[in-house]
């Protein structure tokens, strides 16, 4: 499919998101040995980020981190088997191309695949939410030459050797 192009969507792709994996849960994947029929699909936390959707994805069999393209975008078209390094506050995130009718294309990582057994709708449904903010959070990071253990803290001795 060289050169096709991939518009983005002008408004929040959630409700397309769920109804589209919700055609493949009912058609293709209910009955198989992974497949967490308490859990439901569902589309968590999007919304734009530089530009582009960014959310979660929770299905019956994973849960993974979309990006799909936002308004005013075209994307390049990319085979399934490709791989992106997409940049966050957290660091580099690798994503794949996956694209479900014509409708939906997107960029996946997937997070776990099958979806711990021990996870209710509600815990699953607040880790996809909280995978979310946690890619989109700044970084700490311990520099050096600054005591950042709880003891230091605890005895007021936090300090930061300054050259």
């Amino acid at each position: 499919m060289s050169g096709k192009r991939i518009e983005g969507y002008t408004t929040d792709p959630s409700a397309l998101i769920e109804r589209v994996f919700q055609q493949v849960a009912e058609s293709s994947m209910v009955g198989l040995p992974f497949y967490r029929a308490h859990l439901p699909v569902k589309a968590c936390a999007f919304h734009l980020f530089e530009g582009q959707w960014f959310g979660a994805l929770l299905t019956p069999w994973m849960l993974a981190l979309l990006v799909l393209p936002g308004p005013g975008q075209r994307w390049d078209y990319r085979r399934a088997d490709e791989r992106l390094a997409l940049t966050f506050p957290q660091g580099n995130i690798v994503f794949r191309p996956g694209e479900i009718a014509p409708e939906l294309y997107y960029l996946s990582c997937s997070l776990m695949s099958p979806v711990d057994l021990a996870l209710d709708a509600e815990q699953a449904i607040a880790l996809a939410e909280n995978s979310v903010r946690l890619a989109l959070s700044l970084p700490v990071r311990h520099e050096s030459g600054i005591d950042t253990g709880r003891r230091a803290l605890l005895r007021g001795t936090l300090s930061t050797n300054r050259s």
